[in-house]
């Protein structure tokens, strides 16, 4: 049974995601993505451009599909060795937040609607995944 994820991380992290074809999450730690399951879907969340910026972004980045094998760790530099896990990603156009606030069933407190996403990584539904897809542009046809 396919799952339905959200990822939070900025554009540019995202973008190198997309690139490369992976998805990491939390800052490299492997729980998150291990509960991804090859088929499941995910889509990214950038709260902000660049990491540690403070430009806002808030939009959905990134959609893709989980591919088959486990999370394996890669050699980012001596101090950081993430988790990734593969991903292929589907093209895509970025979708602003604000006009789906209102539609999104797990934003359950409109004015503190970024809570959730404070987590780093969550499991949506069907139907959230599917409105966020359609405002991506993807599945579309």
């Amino acid at each position: 049974m396919t799952r339905y994820w959200i990822g939070v991380a900025c554009k540019e992290h995202v973008q190198k995601g997309v690139q490369e074809g992976f998805a990491q999450v939390c800052h490299g730690k492997p729980g998150p993505l291990n509960r991804m399951k090859e088929g499941d879907l995910i889509i990214y969340y950038s709260p902000t451009l660049k990491f540690g910026g403070k430009e806002p972004y808030r939009a959905f980045t990134a959609i893709g599909k989980v591919q088959a094998g486990e999370s394996y760790t890669f050699v980012m530099s001596v101090d950081f060795v993430p988790w990734r896990r593969d991903v292929n990603f589907f093209k895509a156009q970025d979708a602003l937040i604000e006009p789906l606030l209102d539609k999104l069933s797990f934003i359950k407190d409109k004015k503190r609607w970024g809570f959730p996403f404070r987590q780093g990584f969550l499991k949506i539904s069907q139907a959230d995944f599917w409105l966020i897809a359609t405002e991506m542009g993807v599945f579309n046809e």
